[in-house]
């Protein structure tokens, strides 16, 4: 059955509604989960998937992103990934009349569609009982149509962003002790030069001081 859902901005990452969760017993189970949807939100940009289902532990995220929103749901492991993005699209397209214009605003603040719940928890009623005729319709209709969304793991998708970000500091990082490196070595170079080649330079210097002043001024 459907758990959470969250709707959140994909250039920044803001939540702009969520499902109000009254039972307090899942409210603790899912905490972690809710944690976890918003780092996958701020791993998010443009060019990721527009549908994708992610595992992790007991539950699946599956989302949506349409128009710069991406509409996510938790859910339980066996409930039909079919029903979760008809749930998702149903969301979408009621989200889309009523705040579309609105969505990009900069003033936004985090939950500014609250009162989007209310719609969220009658869908939701809607899709709870996977047996009913409706349902069933539904789930034989949309069959082919998930077929080919993507499925991730959803320590694979996190360790993954974590990764690039860590190999990008470590490259940053040995660009600048390059650098470092290289300046330590020119200063050594110079201090290595003057040491071995400074005493005869001075005698050179002091050798043709005296020359010149001796023959040139006499």
């Amino acid at each position: 059955m459907v758990k959470h859902t969250v709707i959140a901005r994909i250039s920044d990452g803001l939540p702009l509604a969520a499902s109000v969760d009254d039972d307090q017993n899942v409210e603790a189970e899912l905490a972690d989960y809710k944690n976890k949807a918003k780092l996958l939100f701020k791993k998010m940009n443009e060019n990721s998937e527009e549908r994708c289902s992610i595992e992790s532990g007991s539950y699946f995220f599956h989302y949506l992103i349409q128009n710069g929103v991406c509409y996510m749901t938790i859910c339980e492991r066996s409930y039909p990934r079919q029903f979760a993005f008809s749930y998702l699209e149903e969301l979408a397209k009621e989200f889309s009349m009523s705040y579309g214009n609105e969505v990009e605003k900069r003033t936004l603040r985090p939950y500014a569609f609250v009162k989007f719940d209310t719609f969220m928890q009658k869908t939701k009623k809607v899709y709870q009982n996977t047996r009913t005729q409706t349902n069933l319709d539904r789930l034989n209709t949309e069959l082919n149509e998930v077929a080919n969304i993507m499925t991730k793991n959803l320590e694979n998708v996190l360790w993954r962003g974590e990764g690039l970000e860590k190999m990008s500091s470590l490259s940053d990082q040995l660009r600048y002790e390059s650098q470092k490196y290289k300046k330590s070595a020119r200063d050594l170079n110079w201090q290595l030069f003057r040491r071995k080649y400074g005493p005869i330079i001075v005698v050179l210097l002091v050798f043709v001081s005296v020359f010149y002043w001796r023959f040139f001024w006499y």
